[in-house]
């Protein structure tokens, strides 16, 4: 799948790769929530987060944005479960029917981490599964 990046989210991959030493595979700059969201190769995670948060922070700081991290996955199943994370995702069912749709199964007491405030944390899931495996929708049972 390919993913078209805008000049600022080059921009901000550039400054997360200065930062952390990790190629992120996707940006994205989410103006009404102030953040910014990058997709981290699998295993990177750690490096990304650097001792203590001290990377992430950095980027933080430099950007003067939030910044969240998403690792990535070779199925769409685990990117969905990672993509919801911190909720605790016991399983992930892909539905391609006339639409693809993944259903996720979400600890009751994580629907509102999965959720997020004002829905933020389920519309940055969709848009991620959206554009790296044509995932049309995730629905949380």
């Amino acid at each position: 799948m390919r993913v078209t990046l805008s000049d600022e989210a080059r921009r901000y991959i550039g400054l997360f790769e200065d930062v952390t030493d990790v190629a992120a595979r996707d940006c994205i700059v989410d103006d009404e929530y102030d953040r910014v969201v990058y997709l981290v190769p699998p295993g990177d995670m750690g490096r990304a987060i650097g001792p203590g948060g001290r990377a992430v922070r950095q980027v933080e700081e430099r950007l003067d944005r939030r910044v969240e991290l998403v690792e990535d996955a070779d199925t769409p199943e685990a990117f969905v479960a990672n993509v919801l994370a911190p909720a605790a995702v016991y399983n992930v069912t892909i539905s391609r029917n006339r639409d693809v749709v993944a259903y996720a199964e979400v600890a009751r007491e994580d629907r509102g981490v999965a959720i997020g405030a004002d829905g933020r944390n389920i519309e940055r899931a969709r848009t991620l599964a959206r554009r790296h495996f044509d995932i049309d929708d995730i629905q949380l049972t």
